[in-house]
């Protein structure tokens, strides 16, 4: 089974106090009924690059020892799949290092090309025929639900675990890819 997996909000937190809802002020574009995200002005990149500190980006460990624990048991391919843009690549390449994700993960792709993240992700869980994939960006996962039906996604949120649509699930825990809720 092929498995993929985002990377802000799965093994690496937000900075303290920000909420989800300014990072996706600040991150996706103000149209309406339309996927769209928005490439930073410099300006902006500077902020992210330094709020993209390791200090500020706290690993989240149990969805990190998890997918060790789960890597080491299994045969599944595991793929991490971060549509970062280009501008993080040294902050991106530092969180590899401390993580060991290579070590982690049999590939990982990130949208150094900064393509629209929706498209990228896209693009990857195509190619790598992917079974099942988790993100915590819900209106991305609404578009790559109806793009590729024999996937299934998961929103990985803190509110709710329940089916959303037929290759669309919500979950509480990481775990629950793997529970009755994730096998349907």
């Amino acid at each position: 089974m092929n498995i993929g997996f985002d990377l802000d909000k799965i093994f690496i937190n937000f900075p303290p106090l920000v909420s989800s809802g300014i990072i996706d002020l600040f991150y996706k574009g103000n149209i309406k009924n339309e996927l769209k995200y928005r490439f930073p002005s410099k300006a902006e990149q500077i902020i992210r690059i330094f709020s993209h500190y390791p200090l500020f980006r706290p690993p989240i460990t149990q969805n990190l020892d998890y997918v060790k624990n789960l890597a080491l048991r299994n045969k599944n391919r595991h793929y991490l799949i971060s549509s970062r843009f280009n501008f993080l690549k040294k902050r991106t390449d530092d969180l590899i290092k401390r993580y060991n994700f290579d070590k982690i993960f049999n590939a990982m792709y990130f949208n150094y090309e900064n393509k629209q993240p929706h498209l990228f992700k896209n693009e990857i869980i195509k190619k790598l025929s992917l079974n099942k994939f988790i993100d915590d960006d819900l209106q991305l996962l609404e578009y790559l639900t109806d793009k590729n039906p024999k996937t299934k996604f998961f929103w990985l949120n803190n509110e709710i675990s329940k089916p959303l649509r037929k290759n669309l699930f919500a979950i509480r825990d990481i775990s629950e890819m793997f529970t009755p809720l994730g096998r349907v």
